[in-house]
């Protein structure tokens, strides 16, 4: 975010000063180095959620995947597509790749919305309309 604090300088989110029209003597204080070094250094956390009745596990550990045995489990991928599915087990999936708007039946307009890195979990009965709007690649496991 850069701010203009008069008309020839400019001013940085970390308060380092340059005059604008001189941005190669852009010279930024160690303090702010750190600070923008700890802002940039984050990771992508688990987050567990549940909506309409199924539950999406966003970014899972790789040891997760791994003590469920997902890399083991069958393949299937479609292309951008509309269609309509109905559970008759529960399914267990890991979307490697892909984005999908999940309607399930009696909600309306309502959906859930899935992607690649999501350990998603579906009821045995649930009838539900997938649009497909990126490729699917996924693994995934009846029960």
């Amino acid at each position: 975010m850069i701010t203009n604090r008069t008309p020839n300088s400019c001013s940085l989110l970390f308060g380092a000063s340059f005059p604008s029209s001189s941005p190669s003597s852009l010279q930024i204080p160690a303090r702010a180095h750190k600070r923008r070094a700890s802002v940039l250094r984050f990771r992508a956390e688990t987050m567990e959620t549940e909506k309409l009745g199924i539950k999406v596990e966003r970014n899972p550990p790789e040891s997760k995947l791994a003590e469920l045995g997902v890399r083991r489990w069958p393949k299937w991928g479609c292309d951008p597509s509309k269609f309509p599915w109905t559970y008759t087990s529960k399914e267990t999936c890991y979307l490697l790749e892909g984005k999908v708007r999940v309607y399930p039946d009696g909600h309306g307009d309502e959906f859930v919305e899935i992607g690649a890195g999501d350990l998603v979990e579906f009821p045995k009965g649930m009838k539900c309309t997938w649009d497909v709007s990126v490729a699917v690649d996924k693994h995934y496991n009846f029960e």
